[in-house]
């Protein structure tokens, strides 16, 4: 009976560390394969889903130098088994892309961001509307005289409720000795008639205010007026004197 009961305890202690075991396992994370990297020429790639059957996927690509190169923009709609592609000539890095409905037409704009070593004209924005199977490249505005003042990079861009939203810090002073003045400006731009229009929402040291006129008090136009009354009743008697 003992070398039963002694056979039965060693057979339970190896039941529980077998289902001991297996909650090791499961309390292990599983790690997420990472995505594999892009092989030359390519260096930039973003899949951008539209809607359902509906995708983008925007990729840089070039070999030597990487402050140029091209970007591609491949149109895969499965509904209507459409395929196009978009090319273009490309100036700096790419870092992002965009995708907006700014004019609230149906048709889906793409925005791609890039960045150039040139501090004075750092961003690019290189825009398209596609309406299903035509991509109809959009102009985006230069930074205007006023609003390129201190500008230094460091662009910063969103979505907010449909609009394009762009915001950077201004610096003060020019070349190295450029310094950050805590301030920053920030600008919308909005679509309509494939046309972008850009309005700037904060205030900052670029915009100056009207010079306040201060009203003349009319006691001061009072004394003026009495001493042009005096100095003609003067000028009067010494007529009179004279004509005597």
């Amino acid at each position: 009976m003992g070398i039963k009961c002694t056979v039965m305890m060693l057979a339970a202690c190896a039941i529980l560390a077998g289902c001991s075991g297996n909650d090791d396992k499961a309390v292990k994370k599983v790690a997420t394969p990472k995505a594999p990297p892009l092989q030359a020429p390519f260096r930039f790639h973003k899949l951008v889903e539209v809607a359902p059957g509906n995708d983008f996927d925007i990729l840089s690509w070039g070999r030597g130098a990487t402050d140029v190169g091209s970007f591609i923009i491949l149109h895969s709609d499965s509904v209507a088994m459409n395929y196009t592609t978009t090319t273009g000539d490309l100036e700096g890095t790419v870092v992002d892309v965009y995708n907006a409905d700014m004019d609230v037409d149906g048709n889906p704009e793409l925005l791609i961001e890039s960045h150039s070593k040139d501090t004075t004209k750092y961003t690019n924005i290189y825009s398209f509307e596609f309406n299903n199977s035509r991509a109809s490249k959009l102009d985006f505005p230069d930074l205007t005289r006023k609003q390129s003042k201190g500008y230094r990079g460091q662009d910063n861009f969103y979505i907010k409720e449909g609009k394009f939203i762009r915001e950077f810090p201004i610096y003060t002073g020019e070349g190295k000795a450029a310094k950050p003045s805590g301030a920053k400006r920030v600008l919308q731009y909005s679509l309509r008639n494939n046309s972008f229009t850009v309005e700037q929402l904060s205030k900052d040291s670029t915009d100056k205010d009207d010079p306040v006129i201060q009203p003349v008090k009319q006691e001061n136009k009072a004394m003026v007026k009495k001493s042009g009354k005096k100095k003609s009743s003067s000028k009067k008697k010494r007529r009179h004197r004279r004509r005597e």
